[in-house]
């Protein structure tokens, strides 16, 4: 038994490959924070950058992340219908009511699809090319590799208030 753990402990000391390689992402730091920030809105920046982001800028991103949350809820709605209309078809493929469900894509905006995206096999590719579709990120999203450089906003904070 002795002999056999000093065996194994040899083969991991000394057999090449000792360490492991985990999955990367394909987007860049800035990347993914335009989607994270489209995608959970405020909950996705720190709070530290939160306290120091003016009004306006927080209402520009929940205003994004709630058109994203529509636009996502239509698009899993439409994949639904069609794994569904498929399901259809290939169980009852001579149906009439199969037929009339074929027919029927349409969807609702105050439904609220609550399946998630790995139900649905959405990946993030698909997801980005949803938002870009929708004009939620940048056309040019996919060449975006840094933030780009802009001068600081300066925040008005003597503000007169109407009465």
């Amino acid at each position: 038994m002795e002999k056999l753990k000093k065996q194994v402990r040899h083969y991991q000391l000394h057999s090449g490959k000792t360490y492991m390689q985990y999955e990367q992402d394909k987007y860049s730091k800035y990347q993914n924070y335009l989607y994270k920030r489209a995608l959970y809105g405020l909950s996705s920046i720190e709070k530290d950058e939160l306290e120091k982001m003016c009004e306006r800028k927080k209402h520009r991103i929940r205003t994004v992340h709630r058109r994203a949350q529509g636009v996502l809820n239509i698009a899993k709605q439409k994949v639904t219908i069609a794994y569904s209309n498929d399901i259809f078809q290939y169980f009852f493929p001579n149906s009439k009511l199969t037929k009339q469900l074929a027919e029927l894509t349409d969807t609702d905006e105050n439904f609220r699809n609550s399946l998630t995206f790995k139900d649905l096999l959405l990946t993030k590719d698909d997801i980005i090319s949803i938002f870009i579709e929708n004009g939620i990120l940048p056309k040019n999203f996919l060449s975006l590799k840094e933030e780009p450089v802009r001068l600081p906003s300066l925040k008005n904070e003597n503000k007169t208030q109407r009465v």
